[in-house]
């Protein structure tokens, strides 16, 4: 159980994304996290009304196993193979950070009840918050012809140009994002 629940190297770790790339790519698939919100709603919604869901998803279902599996994984992984007493790690640079935020401390969850609680969900600001992100991730998503997974991983390994920009894009996005807008955003709660 030692080699399941401990830290793998990044070496391994690469390795392995690198083998099932290549098994992918002999099969002729490409793999996207996002691309199964499509499938899904291709499934649900009638396809003649919406030109974007026009397509047969079921050449898709495979990928719809790989979203499973990353839910049943996360499930067994935090039920099953955390030890109960372990806290969450953060850096305390970052913690430094979300303080001077007006950030409470995750206090061992992945994060902070400021931003990611129901109650803060329904204040204006939480409100604008979420679907404003959502609007981005919904629009963005398809706009930009994936998700950081499906280029950072898959389109990358493929050696796609536009995969290196929209990596790019996410790269300085985030960058942008954690030194500008979220200190600008949640700076005067």
């Amino acid at each position: 159980m030692e080699v399941i629940q401990g830290t793998w190297h990044w070496a391994i770790s690469g390795f392995l994304i690198g083998l099932i790339m290549l098994v992918l790519t002999y099969f002729g698939k490409t793999f996207g996290m996002s691309s199964n919100l499509r499938t899904i709603c291709s499934i649900s919604f009638p396809k003649k009304k919406i030109e974007y869901f026009n397509f047969d998803w079921k050449e898709q279902k495979w990928n719809l196993s790989i979203a499973l599996g990353a839910i049943v994984g996360g499930f067994i992984a935090s039920y099953f193979l955390m030890d109960a007493t372990s806290v969450l790690q953060i850096n305390p640079k970052t913690i430094a950070s979300l303080q001077q935020l007006n950030i409470d401390v995750p206090n061992g969850k992945l994060g902070p009840d400021t931003l990611f609680s129901l109650e803060n969900a329904f204040t204006l600001k939480g409100f604008f918050v979420l679907l404003f992100g959502g609007f981005l991730i919904g629009f963005g998503t398809p706009y930009a012809g994936g998700c950081t997974s499906g280029h950072a991983i898959s389109g990358l390994s493929n050696l796609q140009i536009p995969s290196l920009i929209a990596v790019i894009g996410f790269f300085l996005g985030g960058l942008i994002s954690a030194h500008f807008l979220i200190p600008l955003i949640f700076g005067s709660l």
